[in-house]
């Protein structure tokens, strides 16, 4: 006789996966939610009387290799944070606030720890961007993933005012890029950092230039949203466009968003490379192209702004604790 269990699949620790994860689940339920968890889809209603013409966007990623430092020092409630605020950011560069996001969640074998912990930062991640978790997926699949591994997905839904959407169309030769600092390698590059680092290192070790902190918590800085500095940015029409800075680095993303005809002069040397880069480049012998197609290098999100708002673009930022920095310009290619 054969069991579902005996195969691998534990219907006992899905269900008590399932209790536990109930009360941060529905901590983050906004107005607009519908349904409890539990149900077979997610309801949200959209309060229209609150816009004149609004239009969904939607974005859906997950946290990469991370996850493999995550299960390397057992600490999983980050890359729950890791991934609601990557998804938040990728729709918030287009103008758009967050409603509500749903998981996937997958692994070779379901600790029910483990999962309230990743649902714990996607809950506090949830809150804290204004929007509501209203649903996932956890699968148990042995055959497709190693005991001890599981990996992540996310999808977000956000709305803007189809007149309010920014996509990079009213960028201008002459625009400055100003820089918002990264918290770290945010959610890319990680299987080069991994390979370049624990080759040398194991995850508690203290390199000098971390200055006491261990390689597994850099790694695992959480990945930062800058929703409240977009938003505020856009309340002031300072902005002509935003860029997430993901995979590709800086200019591969900022390029995205440029009219046709347009380009970037980068100053590279224009901020400090927070130490974790310069570690990886060093111990790695990482060439500086690579560096720059990769990572962030402290770059978290680019605004590109008209040189005539500047100031005020660094006055509205500053006020909000963020410490943007010039790192180039919009030129005329050719």
């Amino acid at each position: 006789m054969a069991t579902y269990k005996e195969a691998g699949v534990d219907i006992d620790a899905g269900e008590e996966a399932v209790r536990r994860i109930k009360g941060h689940v529905r901590g983050t339920f906004t107005p607009g939610v519908l349904t409890d968890i539990g149900a077979f889809g997610g309801f949200f209603a959209l309060d229209q009387s609150q816009y004149r013409d609004p239009v969904l966007v939607s974005s859906m990623d997950g946290v990469g290799t991370k996850l493999k430092v995550a299960q390397r020092v057992d600490k999983h409630d980050t890359v729950g944070e890791d991934l609601v605020n990557h998804c938040v950011n990728d729709i918030a560069v287009c103008g758009a606030r967050p409603l509500f996001f749903l998981d996937y969640f997958a692994a070779g074998q379901l600790r029910p720890d483990v999962v309230e912990a990743v649902v714990k930062g996607f809950a506090k991640a949830c809150t804290e961007n204004g929007c509501a978790l209203i649903g996932g997926e956890t699968a148990e699949m042995p055959d497709l993933y190693a005991r001890g591994e599981y990996d992540l997905a996310g999808t977000i839904v956000g709305v803007v005012e189809r007149d309010g959407i920014v996509d990079g169309s009213a960028i201008e030769e002459g625009d400055l890029l100003l820089g918002l600092p990264s918290t770290g390698l945010h959610t890319n590059g990680y299987t080069l950092a991994r390979k370049v680092l624990f080759d040398r290192f194991v995850a508690g070790d203290t390199p000098d230039v971390l200055k006491g902190e261990t390689i597994g918590d850099a790694l695992l800085r959480v990945h930062k949203s800058y929703l409240d500095a977009i938003q505020a940015l856009i309340a002031e029409g300072l902005a002509h466009g935003f860029a997430h800075v993901t995979g590709g680095g800086l200019v591969g993303n900022t390029s995205r968003i440029l009219p046709d005809g347009l380009g970037l002069d980068v100053v590279w040397d224009a901020w400090a490379r927070p130490p974790l880069f310069r570690l990886i480049q060093e111990v790695g012998d990482v060439p500086e192209d690579d560096m720059r197609r990769t990572f962030n290098l402290g770059v978290g999100l680019v605004v590109v702004v008209p040189e005539a708002a500047r100031e005020r673009a660094l006055t509205v930022l500053g006020a909000l604790g963020e410490p943007a920095f010039e790192v180039g310009r919009v030129v005329r290619e050719g």
